[in-house]
């Protein structure tokens, strides 16, 4: 969320960052300040209300000390008056709080400079691309790898829950199990450390990482207990800190964890869904950090180093997107996407978003830490999925299969105990 403070101070340039992202923000922007402004004005009236209300408590209290109960009775007629007028100042204070929170819910974080403008995927910027691309013959796409080995059904899963339920089968789930501890491994090697978290979640965790209200269709919610099936790991284990001020010699605090993801939108039918492509439940490791301000552009770039070495231990070609201002997050301030390349669909699969959050997740969750001259500062926040599991297996399966079988990287062999499917 961003600051009333900033807007006010930056307000034509963020106009501008945000078109960027296709976004008007001038109606909304003098809305907000126009809020702001009451908000203002109406707790100043409240506190010298309640200031003149308190001096006339004391003086009635002085006077009734004093033996002359009449004067006090006209005070507390009149402090009677400035109780009513504190408490409807405050009935509109809170209405104006309300009113501006839910305006600035609704505003998106501002693109960095580099974030280049566009309206969609296409407009992405790839930066870096790395691998040789297989050159195979009548190449099955996983879907039919799958099925043709007896490792995943997708039929199954409909029949017990729905599309978008695969179940994983023998070598299929171990491979699965695999990836995991093999991303864990490499992320704690890293010095980020394990959680593991609850996937479910209540609203203000939703609300602190920016997944509502802006995402609330697209997340399962259980009704009866008003918690919500979490949409990625970030939700939780960002969460873990909200509402602390943290020692600067505490930072950065880096995490990860595993957890199953739950999302609604499966959307559209055809190849490009198909299988493992989109998903209402899977699985996904995820790395956060917290960082001092002026430490989280360094830290963004090394994680993006950090989610390149796995992709190079599993010897899958992949390429880097810096995601355009229309395919940006609502939340992130820059993202880097990666993709894996599918050789029996010729196409790019997304397997990671890296994303800076700077201080718009901070300043919803309170997150705050104490510089060395003891002044208050929002933390940056940062979060990456190291690694989203069904399109990286969906490589595998498309990139490593042979007349034999499919064979594993050589990477996750210690981790599988066997080398081919």
């Amino acid at each position: 969320m961003l600051q009333v403070v900033d807007i006010r101070e930056n307000k034509e340039g963020y106009i501008k960052a945000l078109a960027k992202r296709n976004f008007d923000a001038s109606g909304i922007f003098e809305e907000v300040v126009s809020l702001d402004e009451k908000r203002r004005s109406t707790q100043a009236e409240l506190d010298n209300t309640l200031a003149e209300s308190n001096k006339l408590s004391k003086e009635i209290g002085m006077l009734f000390k004093n033996g002359e109960p009449k004067k006090a009775a006209v005070l507390k007629e009149k402090t009677a008056g400035l109780k009513e007028r504190s408490k409807e100042l405050q009935e509109t204070l809170n209405t104006a709080v309300a009113a501006l929170d839910t305006l600035l819910y609704t505003i998106p974080n501002i693109p960095q400079e580099s974030v280049p403008a566009g309206k969609s995927d296409k407009d992405n910027e790839e930066v870096f691309r790395k691998g040789e691309i297989p050159q195979l013959t009548d190449a099955l796409p996983h879907w039919e790898l799958a099925k043709q080995h007896d490792i995943i059904d997708f039929d199954l899963g409909n029949k017990i829950t729905g599309a978008g339920f695969p179940v994983y089968k023998g070598k299929g789930a171990r491979l699965q199990r695999a990836l995991i501890a093999y991303f864990l491994d490499k992320n704690t090697d890293a010095g980020y450390t394990e959680y593991q978290v609850p996937h479910l979640v209540n609203e203000a965790s939703g609300f602190g990482t920016g997944q509502l209200p802006d995402k609330e269709g697209q997340m399962y919610h259980v009704t009866a207990d008003d918690l919500y099936l979490i949409p990625t790991a970030e939700v939780p284990v960002t969460n873990l800190f909200r509402g602390d001020l943290l020692e600067e010699g505490n930072l950065p605090i880096t995490c990860t964890g595993y957890t199953p993801c739950f999302r609604r939108e499966a959307g559209s039918y055809g190849a490009h869904v198909r299988g493992l492509n989109r998903l209402h439940q899977f699985d996904k490791v995820e790395i956060v950090r917290l960082e001092r301000q002026e430490d989280s552009d360094a830290a963004l770039d090394g994680m993006v180093e950090h989610v390149k070495t796995i992709l190079d231990e599993l010897k899958l070609p992949y390429r880097i997107l810096r995601l355009c201002g229309g395919d940006l997050g609502f939340t992130s301030t820059l993202t880097y996407d990666f993709e894996v390349f599918s050789t029996a669909q010729d196409r790019w699969l997304e397997i990671s978003s890296v994303s800076n959050f700077k201080t718009f997740q901070a300043n919803r969750l309170k997150l705050r830490y104490k510089d060395k001259d003891g002044n208050k500062k929002l933390v940056h926040t940062l979060n990456g999925s190291s690694l989203a599991l069904p399109r990286v297996l969906a490589g595998i399966l498309e990139n490593y299969q042979t007349a034999e079988g499919i064979k594993i990287p050589e990477v996750l062999v210690p981790y599988c105990g066997f080398d081919m499917i």
